[in-house]
């Protein structure tokens, strides 16, 4: 499982996210809502590891490990993953070099060509990753990635951003196969967490917990639809008032 306890995150000196607690079990999904500049890609870059967010104080906690200080690096093969909101073109790089990388040894070129084609990327495979690629290629592309990667924890900032209504829905698909979704929650050996800032992805992607993250800090707990249509009636001004 992924325990976080008591996590403070600078970014250039500025502190970003305070006292951030929060558990997710192994076979569960939880969301994370927010407004914009809450913290939320802080919160997911510092548990992946980039350099860039510096934790001032708290730990994280995988599968029983302390990977607070632990670098990127070794955080993806203890089996964590990221699709991040931005992801840059890599000129040079293949699309099935990456998944390739991702897959290891565990598969060969039927696999890839295999895992492309549930992200309809068979004829993506011999170009530059995400080089002309629209919004929704590029989350599938990330989703690719992850599928060949497996990972146990599967990060997701804003899957559904910038993806239209045709590839929405298999977004939803790969991200449910990536989650063992088909399997009970006992049998799964993965867990999620996903930030949604339009709500769009709970109609494909089931969830247990959702958080709200303002003014640094997670504010409130509790169902993910029900918090949706909260914030949908009222927007963020409660959660900031409560923040303050």
């Amino acid at each position: 499982m992924l325990e976080i306890f008591n996590l403070s995150v600078s970014v250039e000196n500025k502190e970003i996210l305070r006292n951030i607690n929060l558990t997710i079990k192994t076979g569960e999904t939880h969301i994370l809502f927010g407004p914009n500049g809450a913290g939320k890609s802080t919160l997911l870059s510092a548990i992946m590891g980039f350099p860039k967010y510096k934790i001032t104080s708290g730990t994280i906690i995988f599968n029983g490990q302390d990977i607070t200080n632990v670098p990127i690096d070794q955080r993806a093969r203890l089996g964590i993953g990221i699709s991040i909101q931005r992801p840059p073109v890599i000129r040079g790089v293949k699309t099935m070099d990456m998944v390739a990388a991702c897959l290891k040894e565990r598969g060969g070129q039927e696999d890839i060509l295999r895992l492309a084609e549930k992200a309809n990327l068979a004829d993506f495979l011999e170009r530059d990753i995400n080089y002309g690629f629209s919004g929704g290629e590029i989350k599938r592309s990330e989703l690719l990635q992850l599928l060949a990667q497996r990972p146990q924890l599967v990060l997701l900032d804003e899957p559904e951003s910038g993806v239209d209504l045709v590839n929405i829905s298999l977004i939803g698909k790969l991200i449910n196969e990536l989650l063992e979704k088909d399997s009970t929650i006992k049998d799964r050996k993965c867990m999620g967490l996903i930030i949604t800032h339009t709500g769009y992805i709970l109609d494909y992607v089931n969830a247990r917990t959702g958080y709200v993250l303002c003014g640094g800090h997670i504010g409130c707990e509790g169902d993910p639809h029900e918090m949706l249509a909260e914030i949908k009636e009222k927007g963020y001004s409660t959660c900031l008032s409560c923040a303050k």
